[in-house]
């Protein structure tokens, strides 16, 4: 696990080159603690700088940027490759004759790119990556991000310079970033809590997509256009449909799954570093760390972070899991001072506004683990690929009634939900006393509206997961851009259709950034099992029946853990591992708050409107209204910009 940054393009000195890779590098410390490297090509004007956090062979053989035997390619590259012994093998049997100089992936890499060059390779691989590869026989950068978007890349032409990086902030410091606000993305931040691929906050840099890469060949400013090298699948495939279900029996095909979860762990518990797991007491992480146990000599550390709030503790859940499997288990309770205490960190953390609050309790427990090994697993993805949001079944269910409604009838009821603002509807039901603790009727009255007024079943999807209903009057100067869900409009009305869109946008957007980030920044390696594109696959192929049945989501994974614990351990309602923000932004988080959101300040900036800005924190404050999901939004990106001008935030928390 590493992070990496560079430049294609320019005319840069030798010196100045290489003060700006070695500052580039050092933004990114985090990520590669271990060592650090920069290679230029004063002729092509080319640069990476590396930073190195030793996991597989962790000697100096493992440095980075490297430069393959036949001195054609040089790579960065940020992930592990999980089969990458068996790449060798494979060499081997061509009667390729490799002097190995050590065991890392990246020397492998190298090696088969030299043979079979970098897209074949790359499809060949097992793992979560980030590549750079310079072709010097070729001329040629090709950039590439792994197939389900584990690990980040971002790119750009800033002032005729190409900037590519792991972190944004990497970005920031070369001498030809532009650093202008994409008011647009922007305004998708604010619905969503994060900002989608292949935007990024920045005008002129974009997110390389999950399973995409991009070539740009040298002295040319071409623009960068990337380009799928693998893809998910949006329909299931007849052949591969008819190859799964045809393993009969209900016991063959939980089996299969079983052995590529069991391959999948055995794989991803690679390392010459001590290896953990995170452990929620849930499913997908109680299933992780029982495979994990099972293939281990001995006691497989595992961390959970605990909360006062009930609502939000599952650690007494963990414990008990921990305690069946015999794993050597560490909890920490944390407070509240503790939990805030993290706050005015999640500008440099993130880098760019991001504002899924389960980001807080991700960095806690990524530092936990941290103190006693540098590789933890995670039961991530569960959710997405084996049907385990009860939003799916409720948005389905609510599409199917609006759809039984005549077309005349959606439009009078969307109408009528819009013929008041939400903030008037808040004040209304709040006079006469019909609003429920926590509750915002304007607000979901205001989504009616828009789902009445749907044109698909994907876009009615996209509105139930939208934050706020207005987010280009709140933004100033926009005018929207086109949905990060419209490459989905012809999807039918399936669970399997929100699953698919889940896996595209929201898991490598959201969760996939909010644990690399988190995990990151205490210099921690993250992997995801689940992920496993092999495993991928295989889910996108079962039928709906196997991953929920009879109510009960996740039904084949629960029917795998069911092997190692007793459901009574399990069987409990699903808690969101977050924090309550709701009643911090009225109580601790109230002056910190108030200060980043003073109307002047808003108006001096230009980005938000003040004015509905205002009447959320009013609503909010006063009770007449729960507004911490827009507000959270809000307060981030104000934090981010704070944190971009190097200010200091003048509130505190109390």
């Amino acid at each position: 696990m590493c992070g990496f940054a560079g430049f294609l393009g320019g005319n840069q000195t030798e010196p100045g080159a290489h003060e700006s890779l070695l500052q580039m590098g050092q933004t990114i410390v985090h990520r590669g603690p271990d060592d650090h490297g920069i290679w230029f090509d004063a002729l092509h004007q080319v640069g990476f700088s590396h930073r190195r956090l030793a996991i597989v062979d962790l000697s100096p053989a493992g440095h980075q940027p490297m430069t393959s035997v036949s001195q054609r390619y040089v790579i960065a590259f940020n992930g592990e490759i999980y089969n990458h012994q068996l790449l060798r093998a494979e060499l081997a049997t061509t009667g390729v004759v490799v002097n190995w100089r050590g065991h890392s992936d990246t020397e492998t890499l190298l090696a088969c790119f030299d043979y079979w060059g970098v897209l074949p390779t790359i499809h060949r691989l097992v793992g979560m990556f980030s590549i750079a590869v310079w072709d010097a026989e070729a001329g040629e950068l090709t950039l590439v991000r792994d197939r389900l978007g584990e690990k980040p890349l971002y790119y750009g032409w800033n002032n005729g310079v190409f900037l590519f990086g792991s972190e944004l902030k990497a970005l920031r410091c070369h001498p030809s970033f532009n650093g202008s606000i994409d008011r647009e993305a922007l305004a998708l931040f604010m619905q969503y809590s994060y900002v989608p691929a292949p935007h990024s906050i920045y005008q002129g840099i974009k997110k390389l997509e999950a399973g995409h890469f991009l070539c740009l060949k040298t002295g040319l400013q071409a623009d960068a256009v990337s380009a799928p090298y693998w893809e998910l699948q949006q329909q299931q495939d007849p052949a591969e449909y008819n190859r799964v279900t045809e393993q009969g029996t209900e016991q063959k095909i939980i089996g299969h799954l079983h052995q590529l979860i069991q391959q999948s762990v055995q794989d991803q518990m690679m390392s010459d570093v001590p290896v953990g797991a995170f452990l929620s007491g849930g499913v997908d992480s109680s299933l992780i760390v029982a495979v994990m146990q099972a293939q281990s000599s001995s006691a497989v550390k595992t961390f959970t972070i605990g909360f006062s709030e009930q609502s939000f503790d599952e650690a007494p859940y963990a414990a008990q899991v921990s305690a069946h499997l015999g794993t050597e288990h560490t909890e920490l309770y944390v407070s509240d001072a503790d939990t805030l205490s993290v706050v005015p960190k999640l500008a440099h953390i993130y880098d760019e506004p991001f504002a899924d609050s389960s980001q807080i309790p991700t960095y806690l427990v990524s530092a936990l683990a941290r103190q006693q090994v540098t590789v933890a697993l995670s039961g991530d993805a569960g959710d997405e690929l084996f049907a385990g949001y009860s939003r799916y079944q409720h948005c389905l269910n609510s599409w199917q009634r609006i759809q039984q409604l005549p077309g005349l009838g959606r439009s009078l009821l969307a109408h009528s939900c819009q013929l008041l603002s939400p903030f008037q509807i808040n004040q209304i039901c709040h006079a006469v006393g019909i609003k429920p603790e926590g509750a915002n009727p304007g607000h979901r009255l205001a989504k009616l509206a828009q789902a009445c007024q749907s044109s698909s079943f994907v876009h009615y999807y996209a509105n139930m997961l939208s934050h706020i209903t207005f987010p280009h009057n709140l933004v100033l100067q926009t005018k929207g851009v086109g949905s990060q869900f419209s490459e989905f409009a012809a999807l039918s009305a399936t669970t399997d259709s929100l699953m698919t869109v889940d896996a595209k946008t929201y898991l490598p957007d959201d969760i996939l950034t909010k644990v690399d980030r988190a995990s990151m920044a205490v210099s921690l390696e993250s992997r995801i099992p689940l992920l496993d594109h092999r495993i991928v696959r295989f889910a996108q192929q079962l039928p709906l029946e196997w991953k929920f049945r009879e109510g009960q989501t996740k039904w084949c994974l629960r029917r795998i853990l069911d092997q190692y614990v007793p459901r009574s351990l399990i069987e409990r309602p699903k808690k969101g591992f977050g924090v309550p923000l709701a009643a911090w932004l009225r109580g601790p988080l109230k002056t910190w708050a108030a200060s980043l959101l003073d109307g002047e300040i808003l108006q001096q900036q230009g980005y938000l409107n003040a004015g509905l800005v205002e009447k959320m924190w009013q609503q909010h404050q006063q009770n007449v209204a729960d507004w911490h999901f827009q507000l959270w939004n809000i307060l981030i990106f104000q934090q981010w910009l704070q944190d971009q001008s190097g200010q200091n935030s003048a509130g505190r928390f109390h």
